[in-house]
C-alpha cells in the first residue's frame, strides 16, 4: 500500500514538473514568425514536449504537452488557441511517446524517436489547421501558419533527439 502511495506521489510530482518545463520552455524563448498573421511561433517547449515523451513516455508526454502549453497560451494572450492547443499538443505528445516507447523500447532507440517525432507532425498540422479553419472560416487562410508550424518542429527535433539520447545515457534513465 506503501510502495504504491509513494509510486502515485512521484508520478504526480515528475508529471507536474513535465508539465511546468514545456511551459517555462514555451514562455522563456519564444519568436513570433513574421509570416501573414498567425505565422506561429518558434520556441523551445516543441523540444521540451518532445523529450518529455520520449524520455516518459505518451502519458506523461501528452499530458506535459497540452497542459504546459496550453498554459502559455492562457497567459500570453492566445487564449482562443488554448483549447486546440491542448488537443494538438496532447495528441502530439501520446503519439511521439507511444511510437517511442513501442516494443518495450522506451525511448532507446534514436531511429524510433526521431519517425516518432517526425511522425507527430501532421497530427499537430492538421489540428490546427482545422481549428484556424473554424475560427477564419476559410480553407486557404490557414495555410499560412503551416510552414511556421513545420519550422517550429523541425528546430525541437534538432533539440530533441541529440539532448534525449545524451539524456539516456545518465542512469537514472537506464
Amino acid at each position: 500500500m506503501q510502495k504504491t502511495t509513494k509510486t502515485r506521489t512521484f508520478n504526480l510530482i515528475l508529471t507536474a514538473m513535465l508539465i511546468s518545463l514545456v511551459f517555462v520552455s514555451t514562455l522563456v524563448l519564444n519568436i513570433k514568425l513574421p509570416i501573414a498573421a498567425n505565422g506561429g511561433l518558434v520556441h523551445l517547449g516543441t523540444a521540451m514536449l518532445f523529450i518529455a515523451s520520449i524520455l516518459f513516455g505518451p502519458k506523461k508526454g501528452a499530458l506535459a504537452g497540452a497542459i504546459g502549453m496550453g498554459l502559455f497560451d492562457l497567459v500570453s494572450g492566445w487564449t482562443l488557441w488554448a483549447p486546440f492547443t491542448v488537443v494538438a499538443r496532447g495528441l502530439q505528445g501520446y503519439l511521439v511517446g507511444k511510437i517511442a516507447w513501442s516494443f518495450g523500447r522506451k525511448g532507446s532507440s534514436i531511429a524510433f524517436n526521431l519517425i516518432a517525432t517526425i511522425s507527430s507532425i501532421p497530427v499537430m498540422l492538421g489540428v490546427y489547421y482545422i481549428c484556424e479553419r473554424v475560427l477564419y472560416g476559410s480553407w486557404i487562410i490557414p495555410l499560412a501558419s503551416i510552414p511556421g508550424n513545420i519550422v517550429q518542429n523541425v528546430v525541437g527535433i534538432i533539440i530533441a533527439i541529440p539532448v534525449s539520447a545524451l539524456l539516456r545515457k545518465v542512469p537514472v534513465f537506464k
